[in-house]
């Protein structure tokens, strides 16, 4: 099971990767948004904003996520750690139910190059 240290390294790296990406990706990551993210194994959730490209997590609290993030992801620990290292496809595990992914009709669309 992945550490609470291991999914904040694996939102950073997600972060550099978003931020290097170009085309489609890159338009789509030039949001600017609320963003959670809930590890449900950890019952942890990590806070932060989408802008410019890059993700900024600016708080880590226990349990499910205090507010209503505009963009709002839950996964496990593990899930998290693979999709960011290449070994579990987005798509896939969003489609299988063990990514869940919420936000508005608009910025859903938008994300969706990212898939």
């Amino acid at each position: 099971m992945a550490t609470t240290q291991e999914c904040r390294g694996a939102l950073d790296r997600l972060s550099d990767n978003l931020a290097t990406a170009n085309g489609d990706v890159r338009t789509a990551a030039a949001l600017d948004r609320s963003l959670s993210c809930h590890i449900t194994d950890l019952d942890v959730t990590f806070t932060g904003r989408l802008a410019n490209g890059r993700i900024t997590v600016t708080d880590t609290a226990p349990g499910p996520p205090q507010e209503k993030a505009q963009i709002r992801l839950a996964m496990t620990g593990d899930d998290l750690v693979s999709m960011v290292d290449g070994s579990l496809n987005f798509a896939k595990a969003w489609a299988s139910g063990r990514v869940r992914l919420e936000a508005g009709f608009r910025d859903l669309l938008r994300l969706r190059t990212l898939l």
